[in-house]
């Protein structure tokens, strides 16, 4: 080991990404754009890369934080859920494991930040064209059947980009992520560069993919390396991202992430360019900068926490928990009254570990919402009953794990009474979606609404929702990827349409999407459909998964066999719209109270 990195800090004994100098900048930045010293172009640049990012209302921002590996501590929740009073009262997971916060003025920016700063959290590269927040599975390290836990080497490859000169000054922004599981819950293929865990004679290393991403061009990543020891992670993370920040097209940035370099290139020509930068990284690996600051045969191990724990908060505690100060605009959680089946929270939301006795317990947060009072009570649950710490998971949840096995129903009692108790992750009633109209820049719909709208159908309808219980419905705004709509079993993708002049709100509905083990598959457009008939046009494409599929037959496979002829001739009928059939609510989208729906987008700064 280098002997001047300590392995101290890598895992639970150290979540601190932040530094102090950031924040200090930010502040100083923005006085002189205050003051007029810096244009806004030069200031806009500057605080994407710190997280803060202009949305549609003009005097708010929102504020991502990076979330590595989507591990928080206690203390981490507790400062989110006091930065959430800069914001709405509550923050919003999102598919990249990172945390957003809406509606917040620059203002408060500083307080913010210097808050986030105190736990260890920062905004550093959460935006612009930068090495973004580096994901892994939510499960890494206490999964059944994994290769190798990969937050290690995740972490290691974070601490490595997150000031690298090179980070800040890309052509684009470049997302990262690695998997140890033989399925990828980590969706490594539709990222820039994936790692999935492979061993090659006794050596621990990986399966490198390079070029994937969703948007307007999905594909799926290209194989690089078929293995990278792991002790060259670094060097093979450095070698890609040198030839992307040399030849990548600083001009067409609406086109130019390293799919679409790759596209123009020529993959072979990619990869020889890519080669040729890791042989020479290669000849300078003693430099200490690119070894990893632990053995790559003998990472840190998560180890079961301590025994000695605080006692956990009472059942009158817990249901404090379940009032929270919220303020609009857009909308607002929606904390369950009532308690929900034990059994049923048990079948779907807890997870064997591969550690005899202990379980994992996803808790489900619909539409990716949690408020301050839920995080703190969070927080006190993971230090009573697991291991003081939580993942975000790519579906917009989180995990308590280390739970022991005799604690499960204790904790579900107590999630359950702070309105954390909602089973179904991962189902069709775990409706993922994007931020949406609500607050982004480039969204034409507000995909929270139709997010909300599907869960309350599917969640109303238990029959129906029993037909494809693992069926992934996923919705964004836009054509981006942001809902990870491209690879929802059902994808929803927001657009509008004029009739009789006027606008409505509607979605292009995409079907069989999803990662397997082996293969991405793209889900494929199938129908154009108003907005307020999309319930309608799930229940039929339910019905016909359930009425017509082969044994063991997964409802995005299906979609796949049938083809979308079928698919388009059973939606017909929703996608014909006349001004003599027109109703009120066509004109209105999901979430928006009655408000007539208008096309209102803006210039987005996901390519500033």
């Amino acid at each position: 080991m280098p002997p001047s990195v300590d392995s101290k800090t890598l895992g639970r004994a150290s979540l601190r990404f932040a530094e102090q100098a950031d924040v200090d900048l930010f502040v100083e930045t923005l006085g002189r754009f205050e003051r007029g010293e810096i244009g806004a172009d030069a200031w806009r640049a500057f605080r994407l890369i710190h997280g803060v990012y202009g949305q549609r209302q003009d005097d708010v921002q929102m504020l991502r934080v990076k979330i590595p590996q989507g591990v928080l501590s206690a203390s981490q929740l507790d400062a989110l859920a006091d930065v959430a009073s800069f914001s709405r009262g509550f923050l919003h997971v999102t598919t990249r494991q990172n945390v957003q916060l809406h509606f917040v003025k620059l203002s408060d920016a500083e307080a913010a930040l210097r808050r986030l700063l105190e736990s260890g959290l920062t905004t550093r590269g959460a935006g612009g064209n930068t090495v973004r927040n580096v994901t892994t599975c939510a499960f890494a390290g206490v999964a059944p059947g994994e290769l190798f836990d990969v937050t290690p080497y995740a972490e290691a490859l974070t601490r490595h980009f997150l000031r690298h000169p090179l980070s800040s000054t890309l052509p684009r922004k470049f997302k990262i992520a690695f998997e140890g599981c033989a399925d990828d819950h980590g969706v490594t293929t539709i990222n820039d560069l994936g790692f999935r865990a492979a061993v090659q004679d006794g050596v621990r290393g990986f399966r490198v993919t390079v070029g994937g991403g969703t948007g307007t061009l999905p594909v799926a990543g290209h194989p690089l390396f078929e293995f990278l020891p792991a002790a060259e992670i670094l060097a093979a993370g450095e070698a890609v991202l040198g030839v992307f920040h040399r030849i990548g097209d600083r001009e067409h940035k609406e086109r130019n992430r390293v799919k679409f370099l790759i596209r123009e290139m020529g993959f072979l020509s990619f990869r020889e360019e890519v080669l040729s930068a890791f042989a020479a990284l290669r000849l300078v690996a003693a430099n200490i900068s690119l070894r990893l600051p632990f053995d790559p045969q003998r990472p840190p191990e998560e180890a079961p926490p301590s025994s000695q724990r605080p006692p956990a908060p009472t059942a009158f505690e817990a249901g404090r928990a379940a009032a929270a100060e919220l303020r609009g605009p857009g909308l607002l959680p929606v904390i369950p009254r009532g308690m929900p089946s034990e059994l049923e929270f048990a079948a779907s939301n807890v997870r064997p570990q591969r550690q005899p006795g202990f379980v994992s317990v996803v808790v489900t947060l619909p539409l990716g919402d949690v408020t301050a009072p839920q995080l703190r009570l969070i927080g006190q649950l993971a230090l009573a009953y697991g291991d003081g710490t939580v993942r975000l998971t790519h579906d917009q949840n989180l995990v308590l794990r280390w739970i022991p096995t005799s604690d499960v129903g204790a904790l579900s009692r107590r999630l359950a009474t702070a309105g954390l108790g909602t089973p179904g992750a991962g189902s069709v009633t775990n409706v993922t979606s994007c931020p949406g109209a609500e607050s982004c820049r480039l969204a034409v719909t507000h995909s929270r609404g139709l997010g909300r709208l599907l869960h309350d159908f599917m969640d109303g309808r238990p029959e129906l929702a029993a037909l494809a219980p693992q069926l992934k419905l996923k919705a964004s705004g836009c054509p981006n990827g942001c809902g990870h709509h491209h690879i929802a079993g059902i994808g929803f993708q927001g657009s509008a349409r004029q009739l009789d002049g006027r606008a409505v709100p509607q979605y292009f509905v995409m079907t069989g999407g999803e990662v397997t083990r082996e293969q991405t598959f793209f889900a494929k457009t199938v129908a154009r459909i108003p907005a307020r008939r999309i319930p309608e046009a799930t229940e039929r494409l339910v019905e016909l998964y359930a009425k017509e599929r082969l044994p063991d037959e997964s409802a995005p496979a299906f979609f796949r066999r049938i083809g979308a002829a079928r698919q388009k001739e059973l939606l017909a009928d929703l996608e014909q719209l006349v001004p003599a059939q027109a109703r009120p609510e066509d004109f209105v989208d999901p979430g928006q109270d009655g408000e007539t729906f208008v096309v209102e987008t803006k210039s987005g700064e996901c390519a500033t």
